[in-house]
């Protein structure tokens, strides 16, 4: 597939810089996949590693001392990083997510931060630059962050009760510590900040009305996320998904809801806000209300290979494309042709019970972010 090429108009003896992403001239009107959807969204994994063990992300049965984690030298470069977001800008993605693994255990990150902020959209604007993290670093990492051109943060909580978020962590890992992070990153000028709880029913889902209450009034947007077969070792089971319309009602009985447009073509998220105007909050439905057709995602693995959707069991490597003498309009190709065959749809298909989700090999999370 990778060997395919779309004919677009560009001097090849030209290489892109992060200020001149337009040199690909109007090639991002092309990028549409086989059901028309287009390419807006990349998610980058930094790292492979984490310092919690979710159990619905990396169970410590699986991800234990012994686990191969990659090398410092299968993982992109930071310039490998930048060059292929600068590629990925020209074809009209806006908005850029590192991810992990915990991607604040990639050494001065920063300075990945700092060299992203310097690319601009199709549109000639700063991408929308934004991090996904479990917070246990945040106080550290906040300030150098946010001076280097971080937009947005999002922090992972699964509960407010420290029995239950250890057990979630598996490492012991306290409450306080990533309330002290999401604190952090408020003093440090964030204004813009997400809390993601993933629910698993009978493990936490005990815990959304604190959640609930806890982040109400704080202009801090939580957001509840169903419990999915991401990858092949969390020991997903139908029974543990307890659907966001039972998340909102139990809320709603509480605190009164009212649904609210989504922000932009493509939100996961569905919203709903507060009757008495004390903020909102969020359901992700990837289970029981599936929004494949609307999906404008692409992820790079943290060895640089191409995944066109979540619960891919395949990817496409870039990382040897980077490395080798292709040059930006080459590889700018080969990604337009790699997403023009897309046609993912895993969550319909589940949702069909035409298939059984534990008979496919699925990426794991810590390779592709959430």
């Amino acid at each position: 597939m990778l060997e395919k090429v779309i004919p677009i108009r560009l001097d090849e003896g030209k290489g892109l810089t992060p200020a001149m992403p337009s040199q690909l001239e109007a090639a991002h009107s092309l990028v549409k996949d086989t059901r028309g959807r287009l390419l807006r969204d990349l998610r980058i994994s930094v790292t492979d590693r984490c310092n919690f063990r979710c159990t619905y992300c990396m169970p410590k049965e699986v991800f234990d001392k012994n686990y191969p984690y990659l090398s410092q030298n299968e993982l992109l470069s930071f310039e490998e990083i930048t060059r292929l977001t600068t590629i990925f800008a020209s074809l009209g993605v806006e908005k850029i997510r590192l991810t992990g693994g915990e991607p604040l255990l990639r050494k001065n990150l920063e300075v990945l931060v700092e060299m992203l902020a310097k690319i601009r959209s199709t549109e000639g604007e700063p991408l929308d630059l934004t991090l996904t993290t479990n917070g246990s670093l945040l106080r550290k990492k906040a300030a150098a962050l946010k001076a280097a051109g971080l937009h947005r943060i999002t922090v992972s909580l699964d509960g407010l009760n420290d029995n239950i978020f250890k057990k979630m962590n598996d490492v012991d890992f306290p409450v306080t510590d990533v309330l002290d992070g999401i604190a952090a990153a408020q003093e440090a000028g964030f204004t813009n900040i997400k809390v993601n709880m993933v629910v698993k029913k009978g493990t936490n889902d005990q815990e959304i009305v604190a959640m609930a209450s806890h982040f109400k009034g704080t202009g801090i947007t939580l957001r509840f996320i169903e419990f999915m077969d991401v990858g092949s070792s969390n020991g997903w089971n139908m029974e543990q998904v307890l659907p966001s319309k039972e998340v909102i009602a139990r809320i709603h009985a509480q605190f009164p809801l009212e649904a609210i447009d989504a922000n932009y073509p493509g939100e996961v998220a569905q919203r709903w806000r507060y009757v008495d105007g004390s903020g909102e909050i969020g359901v992700i439905s990837s289970v029981t209300q599936t929004f494949c057709h609307e999906c404008t995602r692409a992820r790079i693995s943290t060895d640089g290979q191409l995944y066109l959707c979540l619960f891919a069991n395949e990817g496409f490597d870039f990382k040897t494309l980077l490395r080798s003498d292709k040059t930006d309009l080459e590889i700018a190709n080969a990604v337009m042709t790699t997403w023009a065959g897309r046609n993912d749809h895993y969550s319909e298909i589940r949702g069909s019970n035409t298939i059984d989700p534990s008979s496919i090999r699925k990426v794991e999370m810590s390779y592709i972010g959430g």
